[in-house]
């Protein structure tokens, strides 16, 4: 029963969520005002906004690096009050220690859970393979391109194993194809495992991709929260769809940009 009951728990609660923050003049800015939405376990949720309207700052709610003003996140049932292993993140810059080898980098979060040397390597190894970086492994990341330190990155969450995955523009400073292989390689992770992915991006381009579900952030507010409706994984062509333009048309037009 107990197994049934964690099977049907939404992924991710968010019950009106506020967070303030204070300029350097002292006054507030409000980042979130009384956010609400349900994460179902196996979604891929896309978040966009314009800079400085809220979606970061709820990523980092959501991942335990900052405190909520009123409000209250659940994972898996359980309340946030701080990150946790049930919730891996992958930043906007690649956190890849340069003072270590690549298979180190990927199997570090490993080792610092006293995890057994063999296992770590072994975790490691596979998951530079899913990544397509095997050839790498004793690489030093100023050896690495770009596109290949963030699939170290990817590779290192996934090592973890967590159900929920953050993700913050991680492909953002990345040129088009580049971009474009990571968002596969991603795609491929998710198909294969599952886990729930709430991926912040200002590309409308990149959520039409990605996500099953896509929700608008705007001046601290959910102002769209919708699925896509389109197969995965989804070809140019599908994208171009009748519902993949009228998914374009709606994104565009509550971001200002039409």
């Amino acid at each position: 029963m107990t197994k049934l009951r964690e099977a049907a728990l939404p992924a991710l609660q968010v019950d009106e969520l506020s967070v303030a923050f204070s300029r350097a003049d002292g006054s507030a800015v409000q980042a979130l005002d009384g956010v609400s939405l349900t994460v179902e376990q196996g979604e891929f949720i896309c978040v966009l906004g314009r800079s400085g309207h809220g979606k970061t700052t709820l990523l980092n709610a959501i991942a335990g690096l900052n405190q909520p003003q009123s409000g209250s996140i659940q994972a898996m049932g359980q309340q946030i009050s701080g990150p946790g292993v049930d919730r891996g993140v992958i930043f906007q810059r690649d956190a890849v220690f340069p003072w270590m080898r690549v298979e180190d980098n990927v199997g570090f979060g490993l080792r610092v859970a006293g995890r057994p040397r063999d296992e770590q390597r072994m975790v490691a190894l596979a998951q530079l393979e899913n990544v397509g970086l095997s050839h790498v492994a004793q690489a030093w990341p100023r050896e690495l391109s770009g596109g290949m330190r963030a699939r170290v990155a990817v590779a290192s969450v996934f090592a973890m194993d967590p159900p929920i995955l953050l993700a913050d523009e991680p492909f953002g400073a990345l040129d088009y194809v580049t971009r474009r292989q990571l968002q596969e390689v991603l795609l491929t992770l998710w198909q294969k495992t599952r886990k729930t992915i709430f991926f912040v991006t200002h590309d409308v381009d990149e959520a039409l991709r990605l996500a099953t579900r896509i929700i608008v952030v705007g001046n601290g507010r959910i102002l769209v929260d919708m699925p896509t409706n389109l197969p995965v994984p989804r070809s140019d062509e599908q994208i171009a769809s009748a519902r993949g333009l009228e998914l374009r048309h709606l994104l565009l037009h509550n971001l200002g940009l039409e």
